[in-house]
């Protein structure tokens, strides 16, 4: 079941960088897609996740991005203080976008930090970095600027889980 998923995901994945503009490393241009290139990703989501919901859809996708991508302590080599860094999307409130960080560290440790993004009124454009000399992208809250999620390095998988992210930030601001 889990491999049936990460081939359709990969599929997806593959056919959404063909068939849109992707956001670019600096996120200077802000994703643009046609009202039939997004009415087709929604679908495609929504086939794939099995649902009749856009929203439940994106949900689903950007959960399954952060798990794909998600930084693991054995993929930051030569980190003294390297950890498992993981988030989970959720829903709060009408307009509300709950991410829960849980960082394992070596041992037992954990730690848990709850964060609530109000998307009214914010840009729904989510940018992204990759740089080089650090084992992770991160992808910048539209309130703040300041890192939304930290995910290991991979280019395309920050692209597709910012376009995600913001597609789902849209979303939520319809109510």
């Amino acid at each position: 079941m889990r491999q049936g998923l990460t081939s359709r995901l990969a599929r997806i994945f593959t056919a959404a960088i063909a068939g849109s503009v992707m956001l670019c490393a600096s996120a200077a241009e802000p994703l643009q897609l046609s009202s039939e290139e997004s009415a087709r990703y929604l679908a495609e989501l929504r086939r794939l996740y099995l649902t009749t919901s856009d929203r439940q859809a994106l949900l689903a996708h950007g959960n399954g991005l952060l798990e794909t991508y998600a930084l693991r302590a054995g993929y930051q080599v030569g980190q003294a203080d390297a950890q498992d860094v993981l988030y989970r999307l959720d829903l709060g409130s009408p307009g509300q976008l709950r991410v829960r960080e849980e960082r394992r560290g070596p041992g037992s440790e954990v730690a848990v930090r709850n964060r609530s993004l109000s998307v009214f009124g914010l840009d729904p454009y989510l940018e992204y970095r990759c740089l080089e000399q650090e084992p992770s992208c991160t992808v910048s809250s539209p309130a703040d600027g300041e890192p939304l999620v930290r995910i290991m390095r991979d280019q395309q998988g920050a692209a597709e889980l910012a376009k995600a992210l913001s597609f789902l930030i849209r979303n939520l601001q319809k109510g």
